[in-house]
């Protein structure tokens, strides 16, 4: 068996060097399973040193010009050889016990995908209780945050991938038609810690002016690129 870790990058120069070895590390637990595995770099058309990071971690990277993250992640998939894909955000540091519960899942629980609960490094009270209320409806749900998702390769394809269509939310999009080919688990045990930039940099009026627009005009905010600033506009 093999695994194929996928990590969309845009500008990512401050925090990627620490990802990829928090993501070398948990590939070792596959390793230890006698698992190969493959980590691949997509760079969504970076302006700065991303692309040399990754190299230097001893990825393989793979270049997508048009800059969407759905786009980055079916790149970086398109170029995998894996059975199993993990997709991970290049600001998130997993733990070797989170992947060991990937694993589990995969060998145990004949599940088709699935996600992590998220820890955020923040004394704010704000963020600590943004992530528990993500976290709860994430396992209600059974839908996964896209900083930590992981799927079988065959049904990734089969379902066409991320939608294209999607600037943001593609995710929640994904999560819900692999539902339907199978179990989706969200694990809790070890929670994916991951930065807490976008509560940092953007301000609750910017949070809130998205969100409105989403409940007035609903999905078709997702699909306009211009409305998805806070995923876009490079603030780093």
């Amino acid at each position: 068996m093999k695994l194929s870790v996928i990590v969309p990058a845009f500008n990512e120069e401050k925090l990627l060097a620490a990802s990829l070895d928090h993501v070398r590390r948990g590939m070792e637990v596959f390793a230890g399973r006698g698992w190969s595995c493959e980590l691949i770099v997509c760079d969504n058309n970076s302006t700065d040193r991303t692309p040399d990071i990754a190299r230097a971690a001893g990825a393989t990277v793979v270049f997508e010009p048009v800059n969407q993250i759905s786009r980055a992640r079916n790149t970086g998939a398109a170029a995998s050889s894996g059975d199993w894909l993990l997709f991970i955000d290049a600001d998130s540091s997993p733990s070797p016990a989170l992947f060991a519960d990937v694993l589990a899942a995969i060998e145990s629980s004949g599940c088709v995908g699935g996600g992590a609960t998220v820890a955020m490094p923040s004394g704010r009270a704000d963020v600590r209780m943004w992530a528990a209320l993500w976290n709860a409806f994430s396992r209600v749900t059974s839908w996964a945050a896209g900083s930590f998702l992981f799927c079988d390769a065959r049904v990734f394809r089969e379902i066409r991938g991320f939608s294209e269509r999607l600037y943001a939310a593609e995710e929640l999009d994904l999560s819900r038609r692999l539902k339907r080919r199978g179990r989706f688990v969200i694990l809790s045990r070890h929670p994916l810690v991951t930065s807490d930039r976008k509560a940092r940099l953007y301000s609750w009026r910017e949070h809130a002016l998205f969100f409105g627009k989403f409940l007035l005009l609903g999905a078709r905010v997702l699909r306009r690129r211009e409305e998805c600033s806070i995923w876009y506009d490079g603030r780093r």
